[in-house]
């Protein structure tokens, strides 16, 4: 089991790092997270949801993700609610409160999920959450120490150099465990060393004399990992070009922003500058203004409205800036957003930015699939991408009806379907659809970014990016590592 220090200290990827070693080496092997609380989802094949980090995780084993790998998934909402989704399908909305009164009804559900990965794979590598060591929240733990104590999993823990204090990280946490769960910390592991790890002799020496547990690997700080994040909180600090780029791309960043891993595939774009932005000034002048999914379509529409950046959006449009939305995004862009039945909020009715001609209806039953598709044709650029084959997922609670549709789903969730999807401005500048993960697709992403004025360069193939971005994770944290120390404690 991989815990961490804090939230944000590298577990997520160092569990995806270590499947692919062992996937690698011949193991079978899966991920596992009892609970997880983010808004960044996959969908598996049979339409179940969980968190993007174990489905990413599983592409490091060579497997198809299930919802086992992450019974519970926590998705934020507005007013300190979450939308608890149990084995891939929506359970109820809590307050935190109310959802600690669960349990020992959703800790059965752990059990059994975490047995059935068990009996199917040789290794089962599980990642906790945030830190083993809140101690106001550690008797309702299901997802750290009280996993790894059921499981009898030896621990790895992991601390960030990065944002200072490793000793107190490391040492703290050790020193506020009891007995028997110290017990089970059997590696240290020193994340985000930037520089030589020979520097840190002396570190490595002073964590293990004062902790009593041997530092299994000082990994180092991996630049442009490639892999999705599973916190939002990484978009703090975004990676992007500052110089040399052809086309500036400004994603709004959302306070109840889903899946921004959508937009992985155009960062990754020679020419191409990414950003997250949440204000006028920020958003400044970019080719294209990108209204991402989001876990609380009315709810951040308001915050759009509040801070100014509606009326922005619309004064870009209005002169001609390309914008897109996607999923919640989409519905944003449309003339209203309903919710008769107030699944998202106490409001019946919302004005959208009026930028497209559809009108979206909130529905209690949420759509949760993987999907393929066709363009079937469009104004302005998507003319030239008609009959274009599309894949991707969808997670959304409401549908949309308008104008202009310009996509067609032709398969959901393994079934052929024939539903009309998306909508364009007459000029084609402005466009949404409910497909995430649609920038995976390399000819529609390329043809839009042409459409503003970027020119195509010699790259890999799309579908080797994240296995090529695997494999170098794994690489790097596989010779930082003392591989032999931690067989030893794997077989023990």
């Amino acid at each position: 089991m991989i815990q961490g220090t804090s939230s944000s200290a590298g577990k997520s990827l160092l569990t995806a790092a270590l499947c692919r070693i062992y996937a690698r080496r011949g193991v079978n092997v899966a991920p596992f997270k009892a609970q997880n609380m983010s808004n960044n989802a996959a969908v598996c094949p049979d339409g179940a949801e969980i968190g993007r980090a174990q489905a990413v995780q599983a592409i490091a084993c060579g497997i198809e993700p299930t919802a086992d790998m992450n019974p519970i998934l926590l998705k934020p909402e507005a007013d300190a609610h979450s939308q608890v989704v149990v084995l891939g399908r929506p359970w109820r909305s809590l307050p935190a409160r109310s959802y600690y009164t669960h349990k020992q009804e959703l800790w059965s559900i752990v059990t059994a999920a975490l047995d059935r990965l068990r009996s199917t794979y040789d290794m089962v590598i599980i990642e906790g959450a945030g830190s083993p060591v809140e101690l106001n929240l550690k008797p309702g733990d299901i997802v750290n120490m009280a996993v790894a104590v059921y499981a009898g999993a030896p621990v790895l823990l992991v601390g960030d150099i990065d944002r200072g204090g490793i000793f107190a990280q490391l040492l703290g946490t050790l020193w506020l465990l009891p007995d028997d769960e110290r017990a089970l910390v059997r590696g240290l592991l020193v994340n985000k060393f930037r520089g030589d790890p020979a520097l840190f002799t002396d570190g490595v020496r002073i964590l293990e004399e004062k902790g009593g547990v041997p530092v299994l690997g000082v990994i180092p700080y991996v630049h442009n990992v490639g892999v999705s994040e599973e916190d939002a909180v990484a978009l703090d600090t975004p990676s992007v070009k500052d110089n040399d780029y052809t086309v500036d791309v400004a994603v709004i960043h959302l306070p109840h922003i889903s899946n921004f891993d959508d937009f992985d595939p155009l960062a990754a774009e020679p020419g191409v500058r990414l950003r997250y932005v949440s204000s006028p000034d920020e958003l400044g002048r970019p080719d294209a203004i990108i209204l991402p999914g989001t876990k609380s379509t009315m709810a951040d529409l308001q915050w759009l409205r509040r801070l100014g950046l509606a009326e922005a959006i619309q004064k870009r449009a209005a002169r001609g800036t390309a914008v897109v939305g996607i999923c919640g995004g989409y519905q944003m862009l449309g003339q209203t957003i309903r919710d008769p039945h107030h699944v998202e909020s106490p409001l019946d009715m919302m004005r959208g930015l009026g930028l497209l001609t559809v009108e979206t209806v909130f529905a209690g039953e949420k759509a949760t699939h993987r999907a393929r598709g066709q363009i079937v044709a469009g104004p302005g650029w998507l003319a030239g991408c008609a009959g274009q084959a599309v894949e991707g997922y969808e997670i959304h609670m409401g549908h949309t009806d308008g104008a202009h549709p310009w996509l067609i789903l032709t398969e959901r969730s393994g079934a052929p379907v024939s539903l009309l999807d998306g909508s364009a401005s007459p000029d084609g500048k402005i466009w949404g659809c409910y497909l995430h993960g649609l920038f995976e697709n390399r000819g529609l992403r390329r043809a839009w970014l042409a459409s503003l004025g970027w020119q195509a360069q010699a790259t890999g193939d799309d579908v080797d990016r994240l296995d090529a971005h695997l494999n170098r994770l794994a690489d790097v944290v596989e010779q930082a590592l003392d591989m032999e120390r931690l067989e030893r404690i794997w077989e023990s």
